[in-house]
Protein backbone atom coordinates (compact mmCIF):
# COMPACT_ATOMS: atom_id res chain seq x y z
CA UNK A 1 0.00 0.00 0.00
CA UNK A 2 1.27 3.25 -0.79
CA UNK A 3 0.25 7.07 0.16
CA UNK A 4 0.78 10.51 -0.22
CA UNK A 5 0.24 13.03 2.42
CA UNK A 6 0.47 16.38 2.51
CA UNK A 7 0.90 18.75 5.04
CA UNK A 8 -1.09 22.18 4.43
CA UNK A 9 -0.99 23.93 7.73
CA UNK A 10 -0.60 27.52 7.17
CA UNK A 11 2.40 27.60 9.86
CA UNK A 12 3.88 24.63 7.77
CA UNK A 13 3.56 26.30 4.84
CA UNK A 14 4.89 29.66 6.46
CA UNK A 15 8.31 28.01 6.87
CA UNK A 16 8.39 26.47 4.16
CA UNK A 17 8.56 30.32 2.30
CA UNK A 18 11.34 31.13 4.43
CA UNK A 19 13.57 27.79 3.57
CA UNK A 20 12.99 28.65 0.08
CA UNK A 21 13.86 32.40 0.15
CA UNK A 22 17.67 32.45 -1.07
CA UNK A 23 18.11 35.12 1.74
CA UNK A 24 17.50 33.16 4.43
CA UNK A 25 20.38 32.32 6.62
CA UNK A 26 22.27 29.05 7.39
CA UNK A 27 21.41 29.40 11.35
CA UNK A 28 17.22 30.15 10.09
CA UNK A 29 17.24 27.35 7.26
CA UNK A 30 18.50 24.56 10.15
CA UNK A 31 15.67 25.93 12.58
CA UNK A 32 13.06 25.82 9.36
CA UNK A 33 13.92 22.01 8.90
CA UNK A 34 13.58 21.43 12.82
CA UNK A 35 10.43 23.12 13.03
CA UNK A 36 8.54 21.19 9.88
CA UNK A 37 10.61 18.17 11.42
CA UNK A 38 8.02 18.58 14.63
CA UNK A 39 5.26 19.15 12.61
CA UNK A 40 5.70 15.96 10.37
CA UNK A 41 6.35 13.72 13.10
CA UNK A 42 2.81 15.19 14.89
CA UNK A 43 1.56 14.17 11.57
CA UNK A 44 2.91 10.78 11.81
CA UNK A 45 1.35 10.21 14.96
CA UNK A 46 -1.95 10.73 14.35
CA UNK A 47 -1.72 7.64 11.61
CA UNK A 48 -0.68 5.56 14.73
CA UNK A 49 -3.27 3.44 16.76
CA UNK A 50 -4.79 4.83 19.67
CA UNK A 51 -5.25 2.14 22.26
CA UNK A 52 -7.72 3.21 25.20
CA UNK A 53 -6.38 2.78 28.79
CA UNK A 54 -7.47 3.55 32.27
CA UNK A 55 -6.00 5.56 34.76
CA UNK A 56 -5.51 7.78 37.76
CA UNK A 57 -5.59 11.02 39.02
CA UNK A 58 -4.69 12.85 42.03
CA UNK A 59 -7.95 13.42 43.05
CA UNK A 60 -8.53 9.29 42.97
CA UNK A 61 -10.72 9.85 39.98
CA UNK A 62 -10.39 6.80 37.10
CA UNK A 63 -10.39 8.53 33.78
CA UNK A 64 -10.17 6.43 30.13
CA UNK A 65 -7.55 8.20 27.89
CA UNK A 66 -5.22 6.92 24.87
CA UNK A 67 -1.88 5.42 24.73
CA UNK A 68 -0.23 5.34 21.30
CA UNK A 69 0.48 1.66 20.96
CA UNK A 70 3.22 2.10 19.01
CA UNK A 71 5.34 4.95 19.81
CA UNK A 72 8.11 2.67 21.52
CA UNK A 73 8.30 0.49 18.32
CA UNK A 74 9.78 3.98 16.23
CA UNK A 75 12.50 3.25 14.51
CA UNK A 76 14.39 6.96 12.52
CA UNK A 77 16.30 6.53 9.83
CA UNK A 78 18.14 9.71 8.58
CA UNK A 79 19.85 10.14 5.27
CA UNK A 80 22.69 12.07 5.66
CA UNK A 81 23.55 14.86 6.04
CA UNK A 82 20.44 17.20 5.04
CA UNK A 83 17.86 15.79 7.03
CA UNK A 84 19.75 16.00 10.35
CA UNK A 85 17.85 19.03 11.42
CA UNK A 86 14.58 17.20 10.45
CA UNK A 87 15.44 14.49 12.28
CA UNK A 88 16.09 16.64 15.39
CA UNK A 89 12.42 18.17 14.94
CA UNK A 90 11.12 14.17 14.75
CA UNK A 91 12.96 13.19 17.84
CA UNK A 92 11.29 15.74 19.52
CA UNK A 93 7.63 14.22 18.80
CA UNK A 94 8.81 10.68 18.62
CA UNK A 95 10.56 10.85 21.47
CA UNK A 96 11.09 6.82 22.72
CA UNK A 97 12.66 6.39 18.55
CA UNK A 98 15.59 4.36 18.19
CA UNK A 99 17.78 5.73 15.53
CA UNK A 100 19.93 4.74 12.36
CA UNK A 101 21.80 6.27 9.47
CA UNK A 102 22.21 6.15 5.71
CA UNK A 103 25.09 7.92 4.18
CA UNK A 104 23.83 7.92 0.65
CA UNK A 105 25.10 10.08 -2.32
CA UNK A 106 23.99 10.34 -5.86
CA UNK A 107 27.15 9.62 -8.35
CA UNK A 108 26.23 13.03 -9.98
CA UNK A 109 29.71 12.65 -12.00
CA UNK A 110 27.79 10.08 -14.29
CA UNK A 111 24.96 12.18 -14.81
CA UNK A 112 21.31 11.52 -15.02
CA UNK A 113 20.03 8.46 -17.18
CA UNK A 114 16.31 7.55 -17.66
CA UNK A 115 15.40 10.19 -15.28
CA UNK A 116 17.71 9.48 -11.98
CA UNK A 117 21.02 9.14 -10.72
CA UNK A 118 22.60 5.94 -9.97
CA UNK A 119 22.94 5.73 -6.15
CA UNK A 120 26.03 5.25 -3.84
CA UNK A 121 25.00 3.94 -0.18
CA UNK A 122 29.00 3.68 1.71
CA UNK A 123 27.29 3.12 5.26
CA UNK A 124 24.58 1.70 7.22
CA UNK A 125 23.81 1.87 10.44
CA UNK A 126 20.45 0.83 12.04
CA UNK A 127 19.15 -1.30 14.87
CA UNK A 128 17.50 -4.37 14.53
CA UNK A 129 14.40 -3.83 12.71
CA UNK A 130 11.45 -6.63 13.53
CA UNK A 131 7.94 -6.99 12.14
CA UNK A 132 6.15 -4.43 15.25
CA UNK A 133 8.70 -1.65 14.20
CA UNK A 134 7.30 1.57 12.67
CA UNK A 135 10.25 3.16 10.30
CA UNK A 136 10.56 6.88 9.57
CA UNK A 137 12.84 7.86 7.03
CA UNK A 138 14.17 11.57 7.34
CA UNK A 139 15.19 12.94 3.55
CA UNK A 140 14.36 16.02 3.29
CA UNK A 141 14.46 16.49 -0.33
CA UNK A 142 13.02 12.93 -2.46
CA UNK A 143 13.09 14.42 -6.35
CA UNK A 144 13.35 11.55 -8.24
CA UNK A 145 12.66 8.61 -5.17
CA UNK A 146 16.32 7.00 -6.45
CA UNK A 147 17.92 7.39 -3.06
CA UNK A 148 15.00 6.41 -1.30
CA UNK A 149 14.05 3.19 -3.18
CA UNK A 150 17.93 2.11 -2.45
CA UNK A 151 18.09 3.40 1.56
CA UNK A 152 14.30 1.06 1.85
CA UNK A 153 16.06 -1.70 0.03
CA UNK A 154 18.85 -1.62 2.30
CA UNK A 155 17.04 -1.39 5.04
CA UNK A 156 14.54 -4.24 4.15
CA UNK A 157 17.91 -6.38 4.16
CA UNK A 158 18.32 -5.91 7.72
CA UNK A 159 14.13 -6.64 8.62
CA UNK A 160 11.08 -6.32 7.48
CA UNK A 161 9.20 -3.66 9.41
CA UNK A 162 5.51 -3.57 9.95
CA UNK A 163 4.77 -0.07 8.20
CA UNK A 164 7.34 2.63 6.25
CA UNK A 165 6.96 6.54 6.66
CA UNK A 166 8.80 9.11 4.97
CA UNK A 167 9.59 12.27 6.47
CA UNK A 168 10.27 14.97 3.65
CA UNK A 169 9.92 18.44 3.18
CA UNK A 170 9.46 18.44 -0.68
CA UNK A 171 8.70 16.00 -3.30
CA UNK A 172 8.17 15.67 -7.18
CA UNK A 173 5.07 13.87 -9.02
CA UNK A 174 7.97 11.88 -10.74
CA UNK A 175 9.17 10.85 -7.37
CA UNK A 176 5.90 9.75 -5.85
CA UNK A 177 5.10 7.56 -9.02
CA UNK A 178 7.98 5.54 -8.62
CA UNK A 179 7.71 5.49 -5.07
CA UNK A 180 4.16 4.22 -5.82
CA UNK A 181 5.71 1.50 -7.93
CA UNK A 182 7.60 0.50 -5.71
CA UNK A 183 5.19 -0.20 -2.68
CA UNK A 184 2.97 -2.10 -5.03
CA UNK A 185 6.10 -4.57 -6.52
CA UNK A 186 7.74 -5.09 -3.18
CA UNK A 187 4.55 -5.39 -0.54
CA UNK A 188 5.68 -2.66 1.57
CA UNK A 189 2.86 -0.54 3.97
CA UNK A 190 4.52 2.73 2.42
CA UNK A 191 3.48 6.66 3.52
CA UNK A 192 4.81 9.89 2.60
CA UNK A 193 4.74 12.99 4.10
CA UNK A 194 5.72 16.03 2.38
CA UNK A 195 5.10 19.67 2.78
CA UNK A 196 4.92 20.49 -1.18
CA UNK A 197 5.07 18.99 -4.55
CA UNK A 198 6.88 20.24 -6.87
CA UNK A 199 6.69 20.13 -10.62
CA UNK A 200 9.76 19.03 -11.77
CA UNK A 201 13.75 17.70 -11.57
CA UNK A 202 16.10 19.55 -13.81
CA UNK A 203 19.07 18.00 -15.51
CA UNK A 204 20.81 18.28 -12.40
CA UNK A 205 18.68 16.87 -10.52
CA UNK A 206 17.26 19.30 -8.65
CA UNK A 207 13.64 19.88 -7.79
CA UNK A 208 12.08 23.25 -9.36
CA UNK A 209 11.15 25.27 -7.62
CA UNK A 210 12.58 23.70 -4.56
CA UNK A 211 15.46 24.18 -1.96
CA UNK A 212 18.23 24.77 -3.41
CA UNK A 213 21.07 22.40 -1.97
CA UNK A 214 19.45 21.45 1.38
CA UNK A 215 23.07 20.02 2.69
CA UNK A 216 25.02 22.97 1.55
CA UNK A 217 22.07 25.62 3.07
CA UNK A 218 21.98 23.63 6.08
CA UNK A 219 25.61 22.90 7.25
CA UNK A 220 27.79 25.40 4.59
CA UNK A 221 29.26 23.89 0.93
Amino acid sequence: MFEVRLVNRKYAQAILTTLRDKNTSQIEFRKGLVRLGRILGLEIIEDLECETIEVETPLGARVHGCRIKDLDNVIIITVLRAAWPLTEGLIKILYTARQGVVVARRVEEKGMKAGSFEIEVSYVKTPRITSRDIVVISDVMVATASTLVNVLEKLRERGAAKKYYVASVITTPYAISRLKKYAEESGVDLKLYAIAVDPEVNEKGYIVPGLGDAGDRAFGS
